[in-house]
């Protein structure tokens, strides 16, 4: 079992910056990735970015390219998003989210193990 806990949520200006943290406890040997979803009301779940828990690499949604910055730190077992640039559109809950699956894309809800209980980030114009 392997146990996220988020924080780093608020409410932000448009254009503002906020940070993401995601810490994870219990059997982080077995985590694969960690990626980041994140939820506005009356919609879907959706995929914002991933990071590969050893390797490093990462992956983003293109709504959020060029402005949010996945990263982790092993050591610490955390990941954080730093979200630059933000638009009310950006508002939603966010949720950290840990997979143990081999998979080769990490962008669906299913490809993941393990869920934080979410932080709200709001947006204001």
């Amino acid at each position: 079992q392997v146990q996220l806990v988020e924080s780093g949520g608020g409410l932000v200006q448009a254009g503002g910056s906020l940070r993401l943290s995601c810490a994870a406890s219990g059997r982080t040997s077995s985590m694969l990735r960690m990626g980041w979803f994140r939820q506005a009301p009356g919609k879907e779940r959706d995929f914002v970015a991933a990071i590969r828990w050893y390797a490093g690499s990462t992956y983003y949604a293109d709504s959020v390219k060029g402005r949010f910055t996945i990263s982790r730190d092993n050591a610490k077992n955390t990941v954080y998003l730093q979200m630059n640039s933000l638009k009310p559109e950006d508002t939603a809950v966010y949720y950290c989210a840990a997979s143990t699956m081999i998979t080769v894309v990490a962008v669906s809800a299913d490809e993941y193990d393990y869920w934080g209980q979410g932080t709200q980030v709001t947006v204001s114009f």
